[in-house]
């Protein structure tokens, strides 16, 4: 893999990553395609209409179903999937987090009980590399230890300590692979923790690049553990602190974030990637992005609207088909609409990155910023 940073405007960065399977301009949004396929739609969709170069898939779920042996067996998970550009795969920390009901971490693993079947599965640092090989993704997150917000001072410093340790473990793992020539198009993220608060989060991200020395290096690094309960400016406030103690010269990653104001904020403070189900999950429940904001597409208002969901916006969805007819499509719950809806809104998320790249290389961040949230009727204080 390699990252070309090509120009800052202020904090903000336009650059280039490239893997086996793509080349990705920075800074870009990634679908979140957890189970092999981005709800609604498929490679053809993802490809050709909306000409993505990188989705996510994830770990935990994919080795419960269809299973790292099934992927593997059937090429990949680009080859299963059809998807032939760029893919991430998460590591199953989030998973800890959101199904804790179901979740054990240990200072060696987590194991999960199963969401599916109830049974048991202890997911350790190598482990989750292990099925992340499997699946032959193009970008793989160590496993860590993310923890709601607010949380007691000791449970954040016993997660930095943990998520550390195992990001030492995975990357030692991961030379030891390659030096067997097995793996070798396949990159590792570390993901920085601590919380919200500023000297949690410099010991975590100083941690981690401590443990990169000659011929053992992390590829890009990842700012994870935020919009999990807490406000967003705290969240901004954050991601200002962290960022600078993170490599220039490698991708910056902030984890499952967030709205299209969240990509503003966070590109102005120096992030690369995303990405968050939002787009495709408030598609499905009725909530369309646009230029001037959120559009409930269920309300009656809609009944007789002949207009597109933006007029400004030149997606597939758009050229072809007013507000009236989501409308009833959604009031029908017919499944057209989950596509079309899907679309739209990630279209519109990837032409918020796509313009702020071109803003950012021309040297006219601020003003695209500006007019993003003139278009809002301004920015909210």
């Amino acid at each position: 893999m390699e990252f070309q940073l090509e120009k800052r405007d202020g904090n903000a960065r336009a650059g280039t990553l490239t893997t086996a399977h793509s080349t990705i301009k920075t800074p870009i949004f990634m679908p979140v395609g957890t189970v092999g396929s981005v709800k609604g739609l498929d490679a053809e969709d993802m490809l050709k209409i909306l000409g993505t170069d990188i989705i996510l898939g994830n770990t935990y779920h994919l080795y419960l179903r269809p299973g790292m042996d099934v992927v593997k067996q059937l090429g990949g998970l680009h080859k299963f999937s059809r998807y032939s550009k760029s893919i991430l795969t998460d590591s199953g920390g989030f998973q800890a987090y959101s199904l804790s009901k179901n979740s054990k971490a240990d200072e060696d693993a987590i194991v999960f009980k199963s969401h599916i079947d109830g049974s048991k599965h202890t997911f350790t640092p190598e482990f989750v590399l292990d099925i992340q090989y499997a699946l032959g993704s193009d970008i793989m997150m160590v496993l860590d230890d993310l923890i709601g917000l607010p949380a007691p001072e000791k449970r954040i410093r016993l997660s930095i300590d943990r998520t550390t340790r195992w990001a030492d473990k995975s990357l030692q793992y991961h030379q030891q692979t390659q030096t067997k020539g097995e793996s070798l198009d396949q990159n590792l993220f570390a993901i920085v923790q601590g919380g919200i608060d500023p000297k949690f989060r410099q010991i975590s991200a100083e941690s981690l690049v401590a443990l990169e020395c000659e011929g053992k290096t992390f590829d890009g690094f990842a700012i994870g553990g935020l919009s999990v309960g807490e406000a967003a400016q705290a969240m901004y406030d954050t991601v200002e602190f962290t960022a600078p103690f993170l490599p220039e010269e490698k991708p910056r990653y902030l984890m499952g974030v967030g709205t299209p104001e969240d990509l503003i904020e966070n590109i102005d403070r120096g992030v690369d990637m995303f990405d968050c189900v939002m787009p495709t999950r408030n598609a499905r429940n009725g909530t369309l992005f646009t230029s001037f904001g959120k559009l409930n597409i269920k309300k009656k208002e809609f009944i007789l609207d002949e207009s597109p969901i933006d007029p400004e916006c030149d997606c597939y969805t758009c050229k072809r088909y007013s507000r009236a007819y989501l409308n009833h499509l959604f009031k029908a719950r017919e499944l057209s609409y989950f596509r079309l809806a899907s679309l739209h809104n990630l279209h519109y998320y990837l032409h918020v990155v796509k313009g702020a790249r071109e803003a950012i290389l021309k040297g006219e961040w601020n003003a695209y910023k500006k007019t993003f949230y003139d278009k809002r009727g301004g920015k909210k204080q």
